[in-house]
């Protein structure tokens, strides 16, 4: 037998009764309140939200700027050398060129090329 005694009062050898466990329990989910973190609202930036899709086409056209940099340099390579005849060199050239305009290109639509700080720089001089 488990040697409890059989009264439902809340005195130092008896069990707690019913009212006293849910006030407990009350008194714990309000302090476990205080203490979590604010969960973050539920904004546009979620998979499968309209921000979601903005946030892929801004990708898909970053990507795009990138490859068309990197393409128009060669079929110009390509045909500067085709033309001239400097086989190797136009095209070596022309498409290290285009890497660096596509680079350029994804660095001024994300808007880290620094035209804002040049331009502070002139107006505040």
């Amino acid at each position: 037998m488990s040697g409890s005694p059989s009264g439902s009062g809340s005195g130092p050898g008896g069990p707690p009764d019913e009212s006293d466990l849910s006030a407990r329990l009350r008194r714990l989910e309000t302090q476990l309140e205080g203490k979590r973190p604010k969960a973050a609202p539920t904004g546009p930036a979620r998979a499968g939200t309209p921000g979601g899709s903005a946030q892929l086409g801004q990708a898909m056209r970053l990507s795009t700027e990138f490859i068309a940099g990197v393409i128009a340099g060669g079929i110009l390579g390509y045909l500067f050398d085709h033309l001239l005849g400097t086989k190797p060199w136009g095209m070596m050239v022309l498409l290290m060129l285009g890497f660096v305009t596509g680079i350029y290109n994804v660095m001024r639509v994300s808007g880290f090329s620094g035209q804002k700080a040049e331009k502070e720089r002139r107006d505040g001089s």
